[in-house]
């Protein structure tokens, strides 16, 4: 039976290198370009490979005036972003799972509903709503959508992190004189941990990365935009900088990088637990 399941497993871990390789090529070719000299970037024979890698991209890129504050607005709508649709996500969540009310089932409906909706087809009424908000060219016009759009999705995944607590383990917490409260922030918020660290990595991702929001609401107050929006610096219609774009994408995929890296452990468990439940 084993030498039957052998070949099976082997052809599975080729198919799955195979893909592994086919999904890091792109990344691999962007870091590529932003250590190319310009002419390597340039030729009409790409080459996978530099015998002559060069920092004059990145040069360029930290060289631009506003890049670090394109930088820091980033990390203030990314962070912004996570903190906040975790806070309400986990609330939420609880609020429809230990609690009965009328359009309970209604509100999970429409929360799967609004996960269909296309980004694209909201633009332009986000757009209005902004405006009558008073918020465009203002980094809330792009935290305020994307607290929005996380939502459903972490509020459906933390559904079932909060299930999966024992109701007896809180009504054991009230008998021994916990609060709704102590018992919500010290008990059940540790034990559902892992599920908001996994939902945070989608909302980090989704706000960090965020072209379009950026585009269509910071329209006129640069000081105000992100990084995607840097790479517009570099990407001329008549004279394209590939070496910058290709090293100001490589900065920009590091802080994606090291937030995975610090949450690695409690994502794999989180993702793990969705699966599970």
């Amino acid at each position: 039976m084993n030498l039957l399941r052998r070949p099976w497993r082997t052809a599975a871990e080729a198919a799955t290198l195979l893909i592994a390789v086919v999904v890091a090529f792109p990344l691999y070719w962007m870091v590529l370009g932003a250590f190319k000299p310009a002419g390597e970037i340039e030729s009409t024979e790409p080459r996978p490979w530099t015998l002559a890698p060069s920092l004059d991209s990145f040069r360029r890129v930290f060289g631009q005036q506003d890049f670090g504050r394109y930088f820091v607005n980033s990390l203030v709508v990314a962070g912004s972003v996570v903190i906040i649709s975790a806070l309400i996500a986990f609330l939420a969540a609880t609020a429809v799972t230990r609690f009965r009310f009328r359009f309970r089932t209604t509100l999970l409906i429409m929360f799967l509903v609004a996960q269909t909706v296309p980004v694209e087809a909201l633009t332009i009424p986000l757009f209005f709503q902004m405006r009558d908000f008073g918020l465009l060219n203002t980094l809330g016009s792009l935290i305020l959508p994307h607290i929005a759009f996380s939502l459903p999705f972490a509020i459906w995944m933390l559904r079932g992190f909060v299930k999966a607590v024992p109701e007896a383990l809180e009504e054991a917490a009230y008998i021994d004189g916990a609060s709704r409260g102590r018992f919500l922030w010290q008990i059940l918020f540790p034990l559902v941990l892992p599920g908001l660290v996994a939902t945070s990595v989608f909302s980090f991702i989704s706000a960090w990365n965020d072209f379009l929001f950026a585009k269509s609401f910071i329209i006129s107050d640069t000081s105000q935009s992100t990084l995607p929006m840097a790479l517009l610096v570099f990407y001329k219609p008549d004279e394209p900088d590939w070496g910058g774009v290709m090293a100001a994408s490589t900065v920009m995929t590091i802080p994606v990088l090291v937030f995975f890296v610090l949450v690695q452990r409690r994502l794999v468990s989180g993702l793990g637990g969705a699966v599970k439940d």
